[in-house]
């Protein structure tokens, strides 16, 4: 499995996304040119997932396209295990670690000549993944969404390119071509892009959770700990439509949702939650470049023509320096 991006249009990676990603738009990312990824636990089971792989591999394996999943590393997570066995069972080209970087796991990837990247926010999370042996490291800076970082990319990829020979991405803010440029000129070997791919016709994102992005800005993007207990990115009209105000978000810690949100917690069930967090949802600040939604694969062409103007226009109005 050598060289498995040599055919890309773009140097681009459709990040995992938390109940958004599936086997429809990893199937039509990694076809449109560029690289299509899923959370294992999209898949509501380990069989679910099984058949799941096996439903990508076949379409895409026999024109020798890449795709990838993330793995939640983490003593958490119970279906660890069984999940990395049916990884090293389809033979999945890129395996995505979050939350822990595992020798044992990018042995067993490197097996059968996958590669493993490893997200970060600062540079001791690099270290650490670098020292595992990952092939690649994924900086999550400031502004992405999810779990983001606080680290302006500039430093951050300098910083990390300073220690770390494999792959670098770059991760957050991410929208256009113009951007991905931008990534590139930084140092980045890959723009990782999660938000844009939102507002696809294969996402899996509700209408509202769509439309909410194309009427917000980046000033609508709210950074806090408080519904995981872990700071990421949200967007501030979902946290307000569940009564979660300014007061509640700068918490430092997770909210009870019973407690806080639901009164006496008497309405404050295991399933009543669930289905309230599934409406807070997440975006970084490059919404406020996204206007529409479209097809993957009109995205990438879009993303493709972008990307080139970029290229070409910086180097018309700058080579007067490299002759000088």
């Amino acid at each position: 499995m050598q060289n498995i991006f040599a055919n890309l249009r773009l140097p681009v990676i459709a990040a995992p996304m938390f109940l958004i990603s599936g086997p429809r738009l990893v199937i039509e990312a990694s076809k449109a040119g560029i690289v299509g990824t899923f959370p294992a636990l999209n898949m509501r089971s380990s069989p679910t997932l099984d058949s799941t792989l096996a439903q990508i591999s076949a379409e895409l394996s026999p024109q020798n396209l890449p795709y990838g999943i993330n793995l939640i590393v983490h003593h958490t997570n119970p279906r660890l295990e069984v999940d990395l066995a049916l990884v090293v069972k389809h033979k999945v080209p890129l395996v995505i670690t979050s939350l822990g970087a595992v020798s044992d796991l990018v042995k067993e990837v490197h097996s059968y000549g996958g590669l493993v990247f490893h997200d970060i926010i600062n540079r001791r999370h690099a270290e650490k993944a670098a020292e595992a042996g990952v092939d690649g490291l994924i900086c999550v800076s400031a502004g992405a969404g999810g779990h983001a970082g606080t680290l302006n990319p500039m430093p951050f990829i300098a910083d990390v390119k300073s220690f770390f020979q494999g792959k670098v991405l770059l991760s957050g803010c991410i929208s256009t071509g113009r951007n991905i440029a931008s990534a590139m000129q930084m140092g980045a070997d890959f723009a990782y892009m999660g938000t844009r791919f939102i507002n696809t016709v294969e996402s899996q994102a509700d209408e509202a959770y769509k439309n909410m992005i194309i009427e917000s800005g980046s000033s609508d993007i709210v950074y806090t700990a408080a519904v995981s207990g872990v700071p990421a990115n949200f967007l501030r009209p979902s946290l307000e439509a569940m009564g979660i105000t300014q007061e509640l978000w700068e918490m430092k810690k997770a909210i009870d949702f019973g407690k806080e949100l639901l009164g006496d917690g008497k309405k404050g069930d295991s399933e009543q939650e669930a289905k309230a967090w599934k409406t807070i949802w997440s975006a970084g600040q490059g919404v406020s470049e996204i206007r529409d939604v479209l097809s993957v694969k009109d995205l990438v062409d879009r993303l493709e023509f972008e990307f080139k103007i970029a290229l070409q226009e910086q180097h018309e109005r700058f080579k007067h320096y490299l002759t000088a």
